[in-house]
């Protein structure tokens, strides 16, 4: 079993070769010395080192799901630095941690200068007041994922535009949308989870994808993301910019959030004007102190686990992140830290591209809803991987 998935996946990794070439040539990758990197001497690897770790738990089991990336390789060129990984003490120290990632891995960056690129953001984990009974101001439903919610065959997704959609009558159709859902159209099927009081609360978890429900009682409810209706993602924020409601300086999370409280007849309207629906699944969490879940089947690390598009960079890579992030007091300060490919989502969309975990809370989230910064990045591959994908033959 576990031969023919790493088989597999060697296959499917062979089939990028081409695609990999014509990445190069386009925006090859240059190999990077960790003595350029700023702030690498003083960066918290053990945190990194423990984040790490847990992605090698995932990626060394048999039934491990490997997505090939384009500067991913295979699981085989993995494999050895997990083991070397796991066999770290549990709480190894930043200087061993740090010898670690150095002895192991090659930096690379498909960035040719220092100059910032791309767009960074962040994301959280909300958490909301919320009953397991529908009464008094708890009438806004968190729903668990329907049976009828299906992955489409290719040729109708490319019919419909939609990946995901219900099968009527024989017939793919794509599948209700926000308004429709919040209309009813999933009443009485008894997917309710929770009932929150705010919509602006529920729409809010749905694009971090997972979130923390305070009960009544005192109890905390884990929910992490189930699946989505497929249709596209449409940023509410960029509505309110083009649409001259809220200046493109001043949009955040908070001002989003603010604008909605005061409007929301009009919030109502705009958030149906994203169609995607999220669904969400009780868990129960190994690490309380860690967040839920992310893409690549571990639970988050705050500010050690890093979103990425998946298309090139394979999860679990630890990915040296250079931007500028907003501080507690306000104001902003410079972001260097080692973190780990552990999550993707739906607007993380190029070779450039990150979303920070910042944890959960208010705290967490007024940092997360503030952030958005270009920034610089090294990715740190395997050197057999590193130096075969950048021409090198050894380390710079």
């Amino acid at each position: 079993m576990k031969r023919a998935i790493w088989t597999r996946a060697l296959l499917a990794a062979a089939l990028l070769a081409a695609e990999e070439g014509m990445a190069n040539t386009r925006g090859k990758l240059h190999a990077v010395s960790f003595r350029a990197l700023p702030g690498w001497e003083r960066a918290d690897h053990a945190l990194a080192l423990a984040a790490f770790r847990r992605s090698c738990r995932a990626m060394l089991k048999p039934d491990y799901h490997w997505r090939p990336a384009r500067y991913g390789g295979a699981p085989a060129d993995w494999k050895a630095v997990c083991i070397a990984a796991l066999k770290m003490p549990e709480k190894a120290s930043r200087k061993a941690a740090r010898a670690f990632f150095e002895k192991h891995f090659q930096p690379v960056s498909p960035l040719p200068t220092r100059r910032p690129a791309g767009i960074f953001t962040g994301y959280y984990e909300p958490e909301v007041q919320g009953s397991l009974k529908r009464h008094g101001p708890y009438r806004v439903p968190l729903h668990g994922r329907p049976n009828d919610l299906v992955r489409l065959p290719e040729r109708e997704a490319r019919r419909l535009g939609v990946v995901y959609g219900r099968i009527v009558k024989g017939r793919a159709r794509p599948y209700f949308t926000r308004r429709e859902i919040e209309s009813g159209a999933l009443d009485g099927r008894g997917l309710e989870i929770v009932w929150l009081k705010s919509p602006v609360d529920r729409f809010f978890m749905q694009i971090q994808g997972s979130g923390r429900v305070r009960l009544e009682d005192g109890r905390v409810l884990r929910l992490a993301f189930a699946g989505k209706t497929g249709h596209p993602f449409t940023p509410v924020g960029r509505l309110l910019m083009e649409r001259g409601i809220i200046p493109r300086e001043k949009l955040s999370m908070q001002s989003i959030r603010a604008w909605m409280a005061k409007n929301p007849k009009q919030a109502r309207r705009l958030m149906w004007e994203n169609k995607s629906y999220v669904f969400f699944r009780i868990v129960d969490l190994p690490d309380a102190r860690l967040g839920a879940y992310g893409a690549q089947g571990v639970q988050l690390t705050p500010l050690a686990s890093l979103a990425v598009d998946y298309r090139y960079w394979p999860y679990g890579a630890p990915v040296w992140l250079e931007t500028m992030a907003p501080r507690r007091g306000g104001g902003q300060g410079p972001f260097r830290r080692l973190m780990v490919a552990q999550d993707t989502g739906t607007a993380i969309r190029g070779v450039v591209r990150g979303d920070i975990f910042f944890g959960f809370g208010d705290a967490a989230g007024a940092l997360a809803g503030r952030m958005k910064a270009p920034g610089y990045i090294a990715v740190l591959l395997p050197k057999p991987l590193a130096w075969r994908l950048t021409g090198a033959g050894k380390r710079p």
